[in-house]
C-alpha cells in the first residue's frame, strides 16, 4: 500500500492507493461492495468499464475529474503536482508511471514483444496487436450511426464521420486550406516548404509522397500491376489504366465549355483550351518563342542544339521530330510523301 497526501488551498487529500496493473483492475468476476453485503458479478468487459464509469466516486480537489479506480486519480494528480517520476535514460522523456516508460522504452531498442500467431507479424504495444488481429478475423466492432459502415478501429470510424458532418478539424496556415486528417494536412504542407523526404534508392529522385515514389519505382523495376480486362495491356498506375479503358469505353468525361468539345483527359482539356484563351506558357530560354505545349517547346530546343533524335533505319538520315521521321520513310517505301 502507497500513501499520498497532497494539500491545495487547505484541502487535504490522503489516499489509500493499491497500485494494480491494469489487467488485474478489468478481471471479470470481481466483487463489488453494496451495503452490507457483496455480490459477485460475472459481466462482459464492456459492462465492467460502464459500471466503473457510473460508480465515479474519486475526485480530483484541484479540477473536475473524477474517477472510478484510486490509482488512476493518483496518476492524474502528477498533472498538477508537475510530477513525473519515470525518466527515460536514453532522450530524457518524462512519464508518470512505469508502465508507460516501459513501452516507450522500446522506440529505442526496437522491441516487439507482441507477435500475431496468423501471420507472425510483431509489435511493441498489446493494443497494436489486438487492432492487427482483426485483418484476420474480419472484425469490424465500431459503426458509424449515420450509413451503417463499419470500422476495424475506432480512428477509422472518426475519420469517416467527418464524411457526413463535412468537419476539417486540421487547418494550414500558410494557405488557410483545411483536411479531415492529420495525414492530408501533413502531405499539403510539402507544398510549401518543398520537402520531398522519399528517395529512390535507385536514381536519387526525390519525392513529397511515399505513394509517388513508388509509382515511380516501377521505371526501374518495369512492374506494371494494373492490366485491361479487354485488351490485356499493363499498367504501372491505376490511374493509367483508368485513362487507357476510355479507349474502349468511348468515354470523354471532359467537355470544352466554349466549343463543346469532348477529351479524355482533364489535361488534354486543358491544352485545348489554349487554343481558345492564346495561352502559351512554355518559352525558349534561346530565342524567346513560346508555345501552347511543353512537346511543341521540346521540339523547338532541337533548332538551337541541333539534336536530331529520330533515324532513319534504312538510310541513316536523322531528323528533330517523329513526323519529318516518317515522312521521309515513304520515299523508302515508294510512296510520294506529299499528295
Amino acid at each position: 500500500m502507497a500513501s499520498v497526501k497532497l494539500e491545495d488551498c487547505s484541502q487535504t487529500l490522503e489516499l489509500n492507493v493499491n497500485i494494480k496493473d491494469e489487467e488485474e483492475e478489468e478481471k471479470i468476476g470481481k466483487s463489488v461492495s453494496q451495503g452490507d453485503h457483496v455480490e459477485t458479478f460475472s459481466t462482459s468487459r464492456e459492462q465492467q468499464q460502464e459500471d466503473h464509469r457510473a460508480k465515479r466516486s474519486h475526485h480530483c480537489p484541484h479540477c473536475e475529474e473524477s474517477f472510478s479506480i484510486l490509482s488512476k486519480l493518483k496518476v492524474h494528480l502528477t498533472i498538477h503536482s508537475g510530477e513525473n517520476l519515470y525518466s527515460c535514460t536514453d532522450c530524457g522523456k518524462n512519464f508518470t508511471t512505469s508502465k508507460a516508460l516501459t513501452v516507450h522504452h522500446r522506440v529505442h531498442t526496437g522491441e516487439k514483444p507482441y507477435s500475431c500467431s496468423d501471420c507472425g507479424a510483431s509489435f511493441s504495444r498489446l493494443g497494436h496487436l489486438k487492432i492487427h488481429e482483426r485483418v484476420h478475423t474480419g472484425e469490424k466492432p465500431y459503426s458509424c450511426s449515420d450509413c451503417g459502415k463499419s470500422f476495424s478501429r475506432l480512428d477509422a470510424l472518426n475519420t469517416h464521420e467527418r464524411i457526413h458532418t463535412g468537419d476539417k478539424p486540421y487547418y494550414c496556415f500558410d494557405c488557410g486550406k483545411c483536411f479531415k486528417i492529420s495525414a492530408e494536412l501533413k502531405r499539403h504542407q510539402r507544398t510549401h516548404t518543398g520537402e520531398k523526404p522519399y528517395f529512390c534508392s535507385d536514381c536519387g529522385a526525390s519525392f513529397s509522397q511515399l505513394g509517388h515514389l513508388k509509382q515511380h519505382e516501377r521505371i526501374h523495376t518495369g512492374d506494371k500491376p494494373y492490366s485491361c480486362f479487354d485488351c490485356g495491356k499493363c499498367f504501372t498506375t491505376s490511374t493509367k489504366l483508368k485513362v487507357h479503358r476510355r479507349t474502349h469505353t468511348g468515354e470523354k468525361p471532359y467537355s470544352c465549355s466554349d466549343c463543346g468539345k469532348c477529351f479524355t483527359t482533364s489535361t488534354e482539356l486543358k491544352v485545348h483550351r489554349r487554343t481558345h484563351t492564346g495561352e502559351k506558357p512554355y518559352f525558349c530560354s534561346d530565342c524567346g518563342a513560346s508555345f501552347s505545349q511543353l512537346g511543341t517547346l521540346k521540339q523547338h530546343e532541337r533548332i538551337h542544339k541541333g539534336e536530331k533524335p529520330y533515324s532513319c533505319s534504312d538510310c541513316g538520315k536523322s531528323f528533330s521530330k517523329m513526323g519529318q521521321l516518317k515522312r521521309h520513310q515513304l520515299i523508302h517505301k515508294g510512296e510520294k510523301p506529299y499528295h
